[in-house]
């Protein structure tokens, strides 16, 4: 199974380049220094025409139309000082208007400073400037001519409108920084969601083949070894029904294996199908298991008292006594004597295997069938313990408590029939 994550789509990827360009920070766009400069420019010929072609009376001198091509200059900065910036122009612009030069002339570069430093800085630095600015206004209009009163409400409220632009754009960027702040998180948390259900899944599949094929493997093994010693032991005196036996057991053993194989690979071809995976193996499947393991040479008995459980809880305590017989069919020697018990009980299910053979070899190679377990008693919400026997005894277990859920009781009628008992399977030992 390859692990992979969805691309992004064309319009996702057009939709990100929109809210990028939104939320692009004026102090790092590129070419700012240079769209400032045409913007200075621009200005500066639209200040030039209303000066030269509006109000004559006020058209400048010499004096006045320096000091509104100096008042233009800064604007090729505003982004990088805005305070800095707005001062320099109303150092200009403040002695222009003192010597009653045309008035509407350098209003626009005013304004563009003025707006750059709303739209970037703090609102309190923004409140405070403005004022500032409005007094600084009020102060020259008033120096010029103490009856333009209509001329200082303009100007008033252009610095408030100006002000209020600005802050209401600065608000705006930062809600729209924050949507795509929350976008971004939303689709990392989806890739990452969507790597972890692939990780879970590929883990899944492991685990089922492993259960499967090291079990079947297992006792193809054994049975394998008993037909090949029954061939040598004495040529002269063969016992074909042994070999036959061994034969036959063998072809059961593959059989089965490939039909839970088959099963298994039906769920991973036609995953979307509800039906895939077919009834889920349970207790009914554990006196098949000791079957099996007394077919490989183990002595088993087994013990199950457990009414109806979820099959989720079933499917786990299955898998945990199939790999727990397997590692006791390879590991505990020949011919071990191996104890499976399941109970049921206030509201859990409760499973030990034990056998007394000689254990895994501490010094091999480590394989997955522990760790398997314990992942399986983990996914419906239990936990397992596994090692050597203790109190002296020989042998290895495994301890397993796996939480059966519990529907809340109805109210039953008088007449209602008493509960089936718990059933008890105790097979032969086979000495």
């Amino acid at each position: 199974m390859q692990a992979t994550t969805p691309a992004a789509s064309g319009p996702s990827r057009v939709g990100e380049r929109i809210m990028a360009a939104i939320n692009r920070d004026p102090l790092t766009a590129p070419h700012r220094d240079r769209n400032d400069a045409v913007l200075a420019v621009v200005l500066l010929a639209g200040a030039v025409c209303l000066a030269s072609f509006t109000d004559e009376g006020r058209r400048p001198d010499s004096v006045g139309w320096a000091l509104l091509v100096a008042a233009h200059v800064p604007i090729v900065w505003r982004r990088r000082h805005p305070l800095l910036v707005l001062a320099a122009v109303f150092a200009f612009v403040g002695p222009y208007h003192a010597m009653d030069n045309n008035h509407t002339a350098p209003g626009a570069a005013s304004y563009v400073a003025l707006y750059t430093l709303a739209v970037t800085g703090r609102p309190l630095r923004t409140i405070l400037t403005g004022v500032a600015v409005l007094t600084a206004s009020v102060s020259v209009m008033l120096t010029v001519n103490t009856h333009q009163a209509v001329e200082l409400i303009r100007i008033s409220g252009w610095v408030v409108a100006i002000l209020f632009a600005g802050v209401d754009v600065r608000y705006y960027r930062q809600y729209v920084a924050s949507i795509v702040e929350r976008a971004e998180r939303a689709e990392r948390t989806r890739e990452e969601e969507a790597r972890r259900r692939v990780a879970e899944e590929r883990l899944r599949v492991a685990r089922d083949l492993h259960d499967l094929l090291a079990h079947s493997i297992t006792l193809i093994g054994v049975q394998t070894s008993v037909a090949a010693h029954v061939l040598t032991a004495d040529p002269e005196r063969l016992d074909r029904a042994a070999v036959a036996k061994a034969l036959d057991d063998i072809a059961d053993t593959c059989r089965s294996a490939r039909g839970e194989l088959r099963t298994t690979l039906e769920v991973l071809r036609e995953k979307d199908a509800p039906d895939a995976r077919g009834p889920l193996p349970g207790l009914h499947g554990l006196p098949d298991l000791a079957e099996a393991a007394r077919l490989a040479g183990a002595r088993v008995d087994l013990s199950v008292r457990a009414g109806d459980v979820p099959p989720a809880v079933g499917a786990a305590a299955y898998r945990i006594v199939q790999e727990a017989l397997t590692n006791a069919v390879r590991h505990a020697g020949p011919e071990p004597s191996v104890r499976v018990e399941v109970h049921a009980g206030r509201g859990v299910l409760s499973l030990s295997v034990t056998d007394d053979g000689i254990g895994p070899d501490p010094d091999g190679t480590p394989g997955f069938g522990l760790v398997g377990m314990r992942e399986r008693a983990r996914s419906v919400g239990g936990s397992l313990d596994a090692g050597p026997r203790g109190g002296g005894a020989c042998g290895f277990g495994v301890r397993a408590v796996l939480p059966v859920p519990t529907a809340s009781p109805a109210p039953s009628a008088p007449s209602a029939p008493a509960p089936a008992p718990l059933t008890t399977v105790t097979p032969k030992r086979d000495d």
